[in-house]
């Protein structure tokens, strides 16, 4: 229940602070002025499918820290397992039971997970799994989508983020916009970037560096730009092209991963990658990630090969959480994925249904509980380019931003999407339209 009115006075005060001490006031930039206006929203706590800010207004959360808690806040399971785990040791950097249980579970429901290896964040997965292929294979190259991230290493930083189209070239020569400054000038060379959604991009990028290609790395959907589903059987295409190559096929799972299936996309898709990388939803709020993959690659790994180091790696307390969230997910033969599903239906299709009534030209584009609003004129959209060009980036920031004070709490960025969960309820969707209404008829955007 919102305050009356409607005051965010204290994290105003904070944001001010910060900026003494924080660059931006924060500690990433999704976080800062860039998403949020003049300054963001400070939050105090969480509970279930609920958010409250350092004033005292409570948000429906469809955020869920980017899609990391898929049983939502201060679930009781993850609380007593991360009691458990304090109170005999925080960390040991040593071989722990915890880290072969939870890599037991991940292997048994991964189609491709025949080994396991843990490590801190989605970033941390992708790096390590482009270094193993490019080890295993001893190929420098691979080939990067447009639109995708694949966290903030320097070769991966290229086209991820939304830029004008124009300079953005030929879809059939894409020119590189690095996404930083401060990136080794060399990252980028071996980095081949080209659309998405496009096979035939796929094969003129493979005859034109044939034999020096390690790896094709991909989103199973498209989760920075929005949503945007792969189109029908082109994930399957790029399974077969890449084993007709001898080329290693990374499906980057650090979003859809415990979300979309158990399995992850690679069970819902059906097919089966070389390698793959989690992140987010398995650590349930704790900086937990892994790659995983057949076992002849995984190998490589083995001292004196590829090198992984880490003494956060598998933190221990981390996986106690993994474990409870996945115990959690996989109860009842995985009903929790059903429900998460019907929630993000249900909310999406009653976001369309008051569009129509208000003659919003806007679609709502979604797989199973991960979805976006799009304000655009097209029916859908199924790439980048058409991302960079046909969505109104700052028409949804502001739409995004007028829930707050109607007790939503959706990502202020549409670059990014948000998220079912377990914890939300039938009558968060009621809420959450009624908000969307109030906007709509108050003419807020």
């Amino acid at each position: 229940m919102i305050l009356l009115p409607y005051s965010t006075e204290k994290s105003r005060s904070l944001f001010e602070r910060a900026l003494r001490v924080l660059i931006e006031g924060g500690s990433s930039p999704s976080r800062g002025p860039a998403n949020y206006g003049d300054y963001p929203i400070f939050i105090d706590r969480g509970k279930d499918s609920k958010v409250f800010d350092v004033d005292g207004n409570s948000y429906v959360d469809w955020m869920m820290a980017y899609g990391a808690l898929p049983l939502g806040h201060a679930h009781p399971s993850i609380i007593e397992a991360v009691k458990e785990a304090v109170s005999s040791g925080t960390l040991f950097a040593a071989a722990t039971e915890i880290e072969v249980e939870v890599a037991e579970i991940l292997q048994r429901i991964i189609p491709s997970a025949e080994r396991v290896r843990f490590a801190n964040t989605g970033t941390e997965a992708a790096m390590a799994a482009i270094r193993l292929a490019r080890g295993f294979t001893g190929k420098p190259k691979f080939i990067k989508f447009e639109g995708h991230y694949h966290g903030w290493y320097d070769d991966f930083l290229v086209n991820a983020h939304p830029h004008p189209l124009p300079s953005l070239g030929h879809r059939n020569d894409p020119i590189k916009i690095a996404d930083s400054s401060g990136l080794n000038r060399h990252a980028l060379a071996d980095t081949i970037v080209i659309p998405w959604n496009d096979i035939q991009a796929v094969e003129r990028a493979i005859e034109t560096y044939r034999g020096q290609i390690a790896a094709v790395i991909t989103e199973g959907i498209m989760a920075n730009m929005g949503v945007i589903a792969p189109k029908q059987g082109y994930l399957e295409a790029l399974r077969k092209i890449t084993e007709e190559n001898n080329i290693l096929l990374i499906l980057d799972e650090t979003v859809t991963g415990f979300r979309i299936a158990p399995g992850g996309c690679q069970e819902y898709y059906q097919i089966k990658p070389d390698l793959c990388t989690f992140g987010k939803a398995l650590g349930s709020g704790f900086p937990v990630a892994c790659f995983a993959g057949r076992a002849e690659i995984m190998e490589a790994l083995s001292w004196g090969g590829v090198l992984h180091y880490g003494t956060q790696n598998a933190s221990r307390i981390g996986l106690f959480a993994a474990r409870a969230s996945l115990k959690e997910l996989l109860k009842d033969k995985g009903k929790a994925f059903n429900y998460m599903w019907t929630i993000g239906d249900k909310l999406c299709v009653g976001i369309q249904k008051l569009f129509r009534e208000f003659g919003i030209q806007a679609i709502v584009q979604s797989v199973g509980p991960m979805f976006q609003i799009m304000f655009t004129t097209k029916p859908f959209i199924r790439d980048y380019r058409e991302f960079c060009a046909s969505v109104d980036r700052a028409k949804y920031q502001k739409f995004s931003l007028a829930l707050f004070e109607y007790g939503v709490y959706m990502s202020p960025s549409a670059s990014l999407h948000s998220v079912a969960t377990l914890a939300h309820r039938e009558d968060d969707i009621a809420f959450t339209l009624e908000a969307m209404r109030n906007v709509l008829k108050d003419g807020k955007i």
